[in-house]
């Protein structure tokens, strides 16, 4: 069947407070999904700094990771709701045309996590970094011995993919691409390469393809957390669990736990809510002030492993719980 336009749209949520002062500031949060334990995180992060400044917070997701046109959407209606400033995950370059019009509107643009051309300031993760940080705990892991890769990446052409993808070859010691680059490097230790688009169960697929390519890959890149989980039952179903090394980027309750409980082996863990409390902020001073935020400001990333290894720079479990997202 298909769907009409506005039960399209109606899959895009508009949560609006309503005991506002009259010139309160508007202030809207666009992210990827609503049921991503990051994004949760990230909206609680704003609503609470919006509440302590008095502003007045929009928000709005798109149905799945990749759905620019309902980013566009919610841009657009923000915008004629009198937001002056929104912050997006960016779910990809399809939304920056509409993003160049609203910012010839006066309105401030904020990428949160994602970075696109055009954004009026970036508050987000060093993701190039936290790929890195995975990639050199993983090739001290291996100490030496042959190794056979599978990367379970995002979808082409995303920048945060391309940043953890590189960084971790990098880190491994391999040739790969810089941080500028939105084009996924490869090399002959990588056997296998498939995308997840961040999803569990599309993980556990994309890992079962790899193992049907080579059963004897032993250490396993992926985009996030979610992706690591469908990973590891893919090897478990295959009885390979064992001896594989998985590497993630996320620090969600959860994939810590996973972590502890040794199903992840190391993951970089990021911090949703800061970048949203400093979206919300900057929001604020630009309604007083008329200044918007400019530039790039890293909101932080540390590796978080149950097994330290020397030489290897990392927190355990325990301190990875104490600073992790979503339930404890």
């Amino acid at each position: 069947m298909k769907l009409s336009t506005p039960l399209i749209l109606s899959a895009l949520t508009l949560a609006v407070g309503s005991a506002f002062a009259a010139d309160a500031p508007v202030i809207g949060l666009i992210t990827k999904t609503e049921t991503n334990p990051f994004f949760v995180k990230m909206k609680e992060g704003a609503k609470a700094e919006a509440e302590k400044a008095g502003a007045k917070l929009m928000s709005a997701a798109g149905k799945i990771d990749g759905d620019t046109a309902g980013q566009i959407t919610a841009l657009e209606n923000m915008a004629s709701a009198g937001a002056k400033t929104i912050m997006i995950t960016s779910a990809g370059d399809a939304i920056i045309p509409t993003v160049k019009k609203i910012q010839a509107k006066g309105v401030q643009v904020i990428a949160l996590d994602s970075p696109f051309d055009g954004a009026d300031a970036l508050f987000a993760t060093d993701n190039y970094k936290a790929g890195v940080l995975i990639g050199q705990y993983a090739k001290a892991a291996m100490a030496g011995k042959p190794v056979k890769i599978a990367m379970l990446d995002l979808f082409p052409g995303h920048p945060v993919g391309a940043q953890r993808h590189n960084g971790f070859m990098s880190g491994f010691g391999l040739k790969a691409n810089d941080a500028k680059s939105n084009e996924l490097s490869t090399a002959p230790e990588i056997v296998c390469a498939n995308d997840t688009n961040g999803d569990r169960a599309k993980g556990q697929t994309a890992m079962e393809n790899c193992l049907q390519k080579d059963p004897g890959i032993n250490v396993v890149y992926t985009i996030n957390e979610p992706a690591a989980a469908g990973a590891y039952n893919a090897l478990k179903k295959a009885g390979k669990e064992k001896g594989v090394l998985i590497l993630s980027v996320d620090g969600g309750c959860q994939g810590i736990k996973d972590t502890d409980a040794g199903i992840i082996t190391a993951t970089s863990q990021q911090y949703p809510l800061k970048m949203a409390s400093m979206g919300v902020a900057a929001g604020v001073e630009y309604a007083k002030t008329g200044k918007k935020a400019t530039g790039y400001v890293d909101t932080g990333v540390t590796l978080i492993a149950k097994n330290a290894i020397a030489g290897v720079d990392s927190k355990d479990t325990k301190v990875g719980l104490d600073l992790c997202w979503g339930n404890k």
